[in-house]
């Protein structure tokens, strides 16, 4: 989905850009931090995770400094949010970190939003707009994760554990809702359109 900080740029359909090449790196790395997640080396997972986040921003400035904005650049993006949201928290459910319940209200409401795109492009119509709720809500998710990692890193029972653990799962049951409330417009948004073009 279009980012709103870039609906005034000139987007390019090139594909290879510096900034695409960033964003494909990041997409790499997830199944490698999950890996990590799961086979419990937490504190590697951390640190290719603080990487691939401030990966994250680098190829987003490079892409508006260097006019490199670009189809598949918009495209990488969010793929890489989603792909990461979902494989940590499975990799967190192998670890008994994670419930695994929230995974599955995650993917559900992913399922359904991605149906929709799908049948919107069968009838003519691009990726819908990102809502504001919606990435608040990805970003919430994102600080959870790492939150309930460093909960298990630092020694179990503590304070700081406790605090951190509490934080991420508050985290996620407000990424949560954020994240089914931003669905829910996609979704009224996506059936207005559907209604338009049958009148």
């Amino acid at each position: 989905m279009p980012d709103s900080e870039t609906q005034n740029v000139e987007v390019s359909r090139q594909v290879w850009t510096a900034p695409n090449l960033i964003s494909f790196l990041r997409i790499v790395s997830i199944p490698v931090i999950a890996w990590l997640i799961g086979s419990n080396h937490l504190v590697w997972s951390l640190i290719i995770m603080a990487i691939s986040g401030m990966s994250d921003g680098i190829d987003g400035y490079v892409a508006r400094r260097f006019d490199q904005v670009s189809v598949l650049g918009q495209m990488l993006d969010p793929i890489a949010d989603r792909l990461l949201i979902i494989c940590s928290c499975i990799a967190l459910g192998v670890a008994h970190i994670l419930p695994w319940w929230i995974l599955i209200v995650i993917c559900c409401r992913d399922f359904v939003i991605g149906v929709e795109v799908l049948i919107l492009a069968n009838k003519g119509y691009g990726p819908l707009p990102v809502h504001f709720v919606g990435k608040v809500g990805t970003f919430v998710l994102l600080v959870a994760i790492p939150c309930l990692i460093i909960s298990h890193v630092i020694p179990l029972l503590t304070l700081a554990s406790i605090s951190f653990y509490c934080f991420g799962m508050a985290s996620c049951y407000w990424g949560i809702g954020l994240y089914w409330t931003a669905g829910i417009v996609y979704i009224a948004q996506g059936m207005g359109l559907l209604k338009k073009r049958k009148h």
